[in-house]
Parts: structure tokens; sequence; C-alpha cells
């Protein structure tokens, strides 16, 4: 081997070196971090946001290097493309290691539900994706134990089960429903692939300065560790009790809570600090919360929304949030931009991704709120999906969250 070549060894060991894991929940020197939100099963757009943001080639193969992308939480539900997205997600994490890269998954709520069962937002196309030769066959096996259930508990209810019973089961039950469970549910498969790959992510990783995970961090569990978050949750999905409300459920907890994102009760500025010093990060990125087209900084850019709205369900808008040693930028198609430092600059940032989609009028709507007195709103669309809320039931007000406590 010559010098030369072992001089060029070296110093891509010494590049490789920066790099370094510190526990399961934190890396540092990582030279770029990209983050992007809610894929909620929508291929295309997913891959149009890794295209921009230069970490796959046409062919979907990772091109980041030695990039750490995280994904914020909530690849299923709401779009038809799930089991692909989430395909793809496994080869790119293969992947992107071999090139000293790292692709970091994080749990979101809608993981959450569909390990344990709530399938409100479940979309016909995810259900289909699961269908074979042998659905029909498989679905007529469970009908057939759905009934001998019955009838062992209440005999009476099957005797006057109306003429279109099955007809209505069938329709609540597509084809691909038997299979889409035995992926997503322990409790129909106990090797449930998706279940698994649910249970080896976290709720909650810091990256450099920078402290991920989905829904916010409230007063309430301010101290918790990251450790103790993603335990609590993994625990809670493998003994699932839909009677107890707790960690997981909890709308104040980091799958669901939108107090850093905008929305009411805002989480306290001293909440902020107190989170960030507790966690030695300078900011927290979170999903969770759509924007509708905007990587958007809150408390002078300590937090960063990075919902943007990627579904065709929310728009389909592809814009991703980039850290590197040179700055915090958004990436848009039309190119990036500086994120404001202050809340007080972010009216040009906005006029200036305006101007990259013009016909937006949620951001035209938020312009509008931040230039006049009124409060600041999130999209729309924020206050709809506010609507699936964990648990259904009234939240604290805001003046008893406390600043910063620690729950479990």
């Amino acid at each position: 081997m010559t010098r030369a070549v072992l001089i060029l060894l070296f110093f891509a060991n010494l590049a490789y070196a920066d790099a370094r894991q510190i526990d399961d929940y934190q890396w540092e020197g990582v030279e770029r971090v990209v983050a992007i939100g809610d894929i909620h099963g929508d291929y295309d757009h997913y891959m149009a946001t890794l295209k921009v943001a230069g970490l796959v080639n046409n062919k979907g193969k990772w091109t980041g290097g030695k990039t750490h992308l995280v994904h914020t939480g909530d690849v299923p539900d709401r779009g038809p493309d799930t089991r692909k997205i989430l395909e793809h997600l496994a080869k790119l994490q293969k992947q992107a290691r071999r090139k000293g890269g790292r692709v970091h998954t994080l749990i979101g709520n809608h993981e959450a539900m569909n390990v344990y069962g709530d399938l409100r937002y479940v979309h016909e196309g995810e259900v289909a994706a699961f269908k074979t030769r042998n659905s029909e066959t498989l679905r007529d096996r469970v009908f057939e134990l759905h009934i001998q259930n019955l009838e062992a508990r209440e005999p009476e209810r099957v005797a006057n089960l109306p003429a279109d019973f099955r007809e209505q089961w069938n329709e609540q039950h597509p084809l691909g429903w038997v299979e889409h469970r035995q992926a997503w549910d322990p409790e129909w498969n106990p090797d449930a692939e998706f279940a698994r790959w649910v249970l080896d992510n976290k709720v909650a990783i810091r990256v450099n300065d920078s402290l991920f995970l989905h829904g916010g961090i409230s007063g309430f569990y301010c101290q918790n560790s990251l450790a103790s978050m993603t335990e609590n949750v993994h625990e809670e999905l493998r003994d699932f009790n839909p009677q107890e409300k707790g960690f997981m459920l909890d709308p104040f907890g980091p799958l669901w809570y939108r107090g850093l994102s905008g929305v009411e009760p805002q989480a306290d500025p001293e909440t902020v600090t107190a989170i960030l010093a507790q966690h030695g990060a300078n900011r927290i990125v979170v999903g969770h919360t759509p924007t509708s087209g905007v990587v958007w900084p809150l408390y002078d850019s300590r937090v960063v929304v990075v919902d943007t709205g990627m579904a065709a369900y929310y728009g389909g808008y592809v814009a991703y949030l980039e850290i590197t040693a040179d700055g915090v930028f958004a990436g848009y198609p039309d190119g990036k931009l500086p994120l404001p430092k202050t809340d007080q600059e972010r009216v040009p940032y906005l006029e200036k991704v305006i101007a990259m989609d013009p016909s937006n009028r949620y951001l035209q709507k938020r312009l509008k709120d931040l230039t006049n007195p009124a409060v600041e709103e999130l999209a729309a669309d924020a206050a709809d999906e506010g609507a699936e809320s964990a648990a259904g039931e009234n939240q604290p007000e805001a003046t008893q969250i406390p600043i910063c406590g620690i729950s479990r």
C-alpha cells in the first residue's frame, strides 16, 4: 500500500471519527443534520423531499454521505403508501450507515395508534397494500372466529344479527385488513413486523445541539430523560391497556403535545429554557402540527416545527430543515433560506417563502397574522388534526402546567 493511500485512509477515518454516538439517544460531531416531519403515507412527496435535500438519487438510493436524517414520526395513516415508505426507510437506513450517515425514525402518535389498534385514520390504500390471493380465505376464517366468540359471550345477540351483518362486517374489514393487523398488532402476531420496527425506534434523541421528537415536551415532563420517555412508551405499547391513560396517551406527553408549536395552551418560554438546559441543547425540533408549507421557528428559533404538510392530505408541501456548521436553514424546492434567529425576523423570512409559493393561501394568512396584533395561529389543518386527541378528555388549564416538572 502506497504512502498516498495510507494518508487518504487516515484522513477518511479521522473524518468518520468526528461523528460519535454518546449513547442510544445522543450523537455529537455530526457534520450535517436534515429533519423532516410527518410523511403520512405519501411516498411521492416523501421521495421528492429527500431528493431536494440531496439525500437520495432518482433511484431512491442514499446519496447523503455522512448526513443524519431525522424523521420526527408519523409515517402511517392518511395516505396509501405506508408499507412502501417503511420498506424504503429500512433500505435507506442500511445504505446510510455504510456511508457513515444515519436515518433516525422516531415514534409519532400515529405509529403508536397503529400498534395499539386505533385505526381511525388508516387509509384504504394502506390496507389494500397487504392484500394477497389468500386474503379472502383469511378474512373468512377471522369472521368465523368472530361469530364463535360472539356465540360464546352473547348468544342472544347472534340470534338477532341483521341479515346484512356479514356485508357490513366485510365493509369494515376489507381484503388486506387482517394482514395489516398482523403486521402492526402484536396481539394478532407476536412477530408483527411493523410493531417491532416501532419498538426499535426512539421517542426523542439529541443530535449535536438539537433535540428531536414528534409532539413536544410540556412542563409536566420537562425533567424526564430521553431514555425514560422512550422506555415509558415502549412499556405501554407492549402491555397496552385502553382503560389506563398513561404516559403514551397523555395529551401533554411527547407524542401528542402541541404547546411548543403555537397551539394553546402554549408552553411558557421558561419551560423551553428549562428543557434545553436539561438536555444540553440549543433547539427543539418537532413535527405533529402542520404548518402548510413552511419550516417554522418559534421562541426565537429555540423551537422549530418541521411538519410542513408533506402528505397530499395536508397539501403536499416539500420542505426540510438543515443544520450544519454554517448555520440553520430551511430547504425548499426553489432553494434554501437561513432560518430566522428571532421571532421579529420571521416576517421577511415568510415573505421569501411566499415568493417561492405565491399561491399558498395558508402562508398568506400566516403573514397577515404575523403583521397584525392578533394572536398568531397555525393553519386550519392544524386545528383539524388537533381534534384527534389521545384521550378525548378535558385538558388542564395552562396555569396548571408546571414550568418544569417530572412525571415518571
